[in-house]
């Protein structure tokens, strides 16, 4: 059984940080499917306004963690921020539920959600300072736990949460049970979590606010996030490449879509614990280039798919290199600003934001220039590319 579960996630700490992003996970993979409905068709939105809020919400949620991270790692301890946190969490998506109009689902979107979306990186904070002390691959296996829940909250909860909205009027009370979920978070935090003192991890040097800022914008840091953008901009261009692919070249349905996801969700719970196994043997650098390699393959053959098996056929390869790409990269990061677990965990939310943000420039470009087919095969080409730039930053590091 301990080859199963590794000693690290004996760590109280770490498992009730898992635990916790589980319900983190749940909050989104209950809402994120039916936003667009709620806010577009519910609530009179326009798609332009729609696309703005989107865009300005995960700007603020950067600079929250940023600035969040920065604080924790000056107060030694990450329960008050998560527990701040967690409430805007509880209050934000039940603003909406209970007040269901469009300036609301605006105020909520602005402040409350992007403050709460931080947790995401306060949780791998508090999981890394647990990590005090372990070598290189217990930490990379603990990470990999810690995303794996967040992939298992969307195996399990979108399809629960549609199942309790099959038939209704509306998809509002998504937001009820997101709520809910912050609510669950929130008790996680307060009564599993174990304390820490102030003084147990605080940062020796205090960064200001705008110190804190300078530091992740920083040629050295910059760089490397650049490298790490590209290669997990290619989930985001997947995301919006295998529905139009699926339904178009590929002749199949909307319900392959849902399958599908489904389906590579559940094998990248599988496979992030693989590629933790394979990283501790083999290197960080060797399996994220391996990952890598692998949804590149994925994203071109993606771009030759003409019928609805070919697109089944791929989950395996989607699966595996996917795993690698969300999983692996979570360490990495962190070690940027390896003393500062608060601040080098902000670097996620940053990569997110510039991964999609990549990740539209290319889209944009390739449905230009070329089909959804081909844009495909520029997918694959952004990913290598991502891990030449590791590979040459690394390179000039070790001369």
């Amino acid at each position: 059984m301990s080859r199963l579960f590794p000693d690290v996630f004996r760590n109280p700490s770490i498992r009730a940080s898992m635990i916790a992003i589980f319900t983190f996970g749940m909050a989104g993979a209950m809402t994120a499917p039916y936003r667009s409905v709620v806010g577009i068709r519910e609530l009179g939105l326009s798609d332009g306004l729609y696309s703005f809020l989107s865009f300005i919400s995960a700007a603020v949620n950067v600079v929250i963690s940023i600035l969040l991270g920065n604080l924790a790692d000056r107060l030694g301890e990450y329960r008050s921020t998560m527990i701040g946190a967690c409430l805007f969490g509880i209050v934000g998506y039940g603003m909406v539920y209970a007040f269901p109009t469009a300036a609301i689902f605006v105020i909520s979107g602005l402040l409350p959600l992007p403050i709460y979306g931080a947790l995401n990186s306060l949780l791998f904070a508090n999981a890394r300072a647990a990590m005090h002390g372990m070598n290189r691959s217990d930490m990379v296996t603990a990470n990999s736990g810690v995303r794996a829940m967040i992939s298992l909250s969307w195996v399990l909860i979108p399809g629960i949460t549609g199942l309790l909205l099959s038939g209704a009027s509306s998809m509002l009370p998504a937001y009820l049970f997101a709520s809910i979920s912050c609510l669950l978070c929130q008790g996680i935090i307060v009564f599993a979590l174990p304390k820490r003192t102030g003084t147990e991890m605080a940062a020796a040097h205090h960064l200001s606010y705008l110190g804190a800022l300078r530091q992740v914008v920083s040629p050295r840091i910059s760089a490397h996030i650049c490298g790490v953008a590209l290669i997990t901009s290619t989930l985001h261009l997947n995301d919006a490449l295998l529905p139009l692919i699926a339904t178009g070249a590929a002749h199949g349905r909307l319900s392959d879509v849902g399958i599908l996801v489904g389906i590579v969700a559940l094998l990248e719970v599988v496979f992030i614990i693989v590629w933790s196994r394979i990283a501790r043997k083999a290197g960080q650098m060797t399996a994220l280039a391996a990952g890598t390699i692998i949804y590149a393959v994925f994203l071109s053959l993606l771009g030759f798919a003409s019928e609805p098996w070919h697109l089944y056929a791929l989950t395996l390869l989607a699966g595996m290199g996917a795993s690698a790409i969300i999983s692996i990269p979570i360490t990495y990061l962190q070690d940027l600003i390896a003393d500062r677990p608060g601040l080098g965990s902000a670097l996620i939310s940053v990569n997110i934001f510039a991964s999609a943000g990549i990740g539209a420039l290319v889209f944009a470009a390739g449905t230009y220039v070329t089909g959804y087919s081909g844009t495909a095969i520029l997918s694959a080409v952004t990913g290598l590319a991502g891990i030449a730039i590791i590979g040459l930053l690394h390179r000039g590091k070790d001369r």
